[in-house]
């Protein structure tokens, strides 16, 4: 006979499988986007568990597409490319010479997560941008500044990314796009995974993020909130309570919501399997911004 904590423990492990069943069934063969960045992709435990979330998701019957940034990493490079970085308004102005090592950055990591992939059984493809034209940019200013070889989406083709998806593929994008003239431009990864979601009319987009959520109140760790309608998002960004990076993350998320995505989650990165505890479990563990019908139906 088993010990009476063995067991409990075996029947805690059936419980969680037991929870996550509903929503197996309700997103198998729905695509999810997965915006990766932030300490997750730098610590490399933190990256292994994300891997494995996403893996796990795919194995399950999801069709997941990842897409990377790699802000910390280009700014390693280019000080070692002896280069000191140029800032305006807060962005990063990308020069051309920053834009050649942000590309070969961009690359790099990419490759490196479909090893991490493959490594556990699903075969990978990392893709840039500009590969099947999928992402056309054009010039991005900030308060009508140039900051350089930085692009706004205008367009996103993703031909490329149904095909992957296809043949069985988990895609993984870096963003760097295409102009008009076939110059190359890098992307803001957020920007980059909400286009896309649109594009591909993805049923989720996650954001990984390094905080816990959105806050009703940024000074108050206890206020914060884990679902929020499209409506209520509009009324916190009215209410001036949301700056630094949430504001144009929340924006992202309002507008992903407003073009078909039902839900768009903002994770903390930090917290390992977080994607698979927001997906799979009631409570989650970050804030998710819902379709005004899918906040109906989780009301009743």
């Amino acid at each position: 006979m088993l010990k009476s904590s063995t067991m409990d423990k075996i029947l805690e492990k059936a419980e969680v499988l037991v929870e996550a069943l509903p929503y197996i069934q309700r997103f198998n063969r729905k695509i999810i986007v997965v915006k990766y960045g932030g300490s997750a992709m730098i610590d490399e435990e933190l990256k292994r568990h994300v891997i494995q979330d996403v893996t796990l998701l795919k194995l399950v019957g999801f069709k997941p597409i990842i897409v990377h940034g790699g802000g910390k990493e280009i700014s390693k490079w280019v000080e070692k490319a002896g280069m000191t970085p140029e800032f305006v308004n807060g962005l990063r102005k990308t020069d051309a010479a920053t834009m050649e090592i942000a590309e070969m950055v961009l690359n790099k990591v990419g490759k490196s997560l479909v090893s991490l992939v493959e490594e556990l059984g699903v075969l990978a493809i990392s893709v840039s941008g500009k590969d099947g034209g999928m992402l056309k940019v054009e010039k991005k200013l900030s308060d009508g500044q140039d900051i350089g070889y930085v692009g706004e989406i205008k367009e996103v083709n993703p031909k490329i990314l149904f095909d992957l998806i296809e043949k069985d593929f988990l895609p993984i994008v870096c963003p760097i796009g295409l102009d008009d003239n076939y110059e190359t431009y890098n992307i803001n990864a957020d920007d980059a995974a909400c286009a896309i979601a649109k594009a591909v009319n993805a049923e989720k987009l996650a954001f990984l993020t390094d905080i816990e959520g959105v806050y009703a109140d940024p000074a108050d760790k206890s206020s914060l909130i884990s679902e929020l309608s499209i409506e209520e998002a509009r009324e916190l960004l009215a209410s001036g309570h949301i700056g630094g990076g949430m504001l144009p993350k929340l924006t992202n998320c309002i507008d992903a919501v407003e073009n078909g995505v039902s839900r768009v989650h903002i994770l903390d990165g930090r917290i390992a399997h977080c994607l698979l505890l927001e997906i799979f479990t009631k409570k989650g563990v970050g804030t998710a911004i819902l379709a005004q019908e899918e906040k109906k139906d989780n009301d009743k």
